[in-house]
């Protein structure tokens, strides 16, 4: 079992930054890959980055260059260094974490076991 508890949102202008914190209990959380996703109002929940158990990390495209996702496993968190925002990106994020290593399923919302709660994360023009 994993439980999952994201902060770190709230509200930004454009062009600001934001870190989101992803805190797991579980000791055995260093062999889990953890991901973010995101769902805005009416939307379908998306895949934003994840960070393998293996040590590999993925991005979707709307936030290469502009996100970066990190872990500590001694403190069993891990983050996403949200920067450059944009009105866009407005929508509730979520840390879910899986056994998946490849790409195609660590971006696949469906494989993932645990979920969090959400953290709102609001960027004004």
């Amino acid at each position: 079992q994993v439980h999952l508890v994201e902060s770190g949102g709230g509200l930004v202008q454009a062009g600001g930054s934001l870190r989101l914190s992803c805190a797991a209990s579980g000791h055995t959380f260093s062999t889990y890959t953890v991901a973010w996703f995101r769902q805005a109002p009416g939307k379908e929940r998306e895949f934003v980055a994840a960070f393998t158990w293996t040590g590999y990390t993925y991005y979707a495209d709307s936030v290469k260059g502009r996100f970066t996702i990190s872990r500590h496993n001694a403190k069993n968190t891990v983050y996403l260094q949200m920067n450059s925002l944009k009105p866009e990106d407005t929508a509730v994020f979520y840390c879910a974490a899986s056994r998946v290593t490849t790409v195609e399923r660590a971006a696949d919302k469906n494989r993932y076991d645990y979920w969090g709660q959400g953290t709102q994360v609001t960027v004004s023009s």
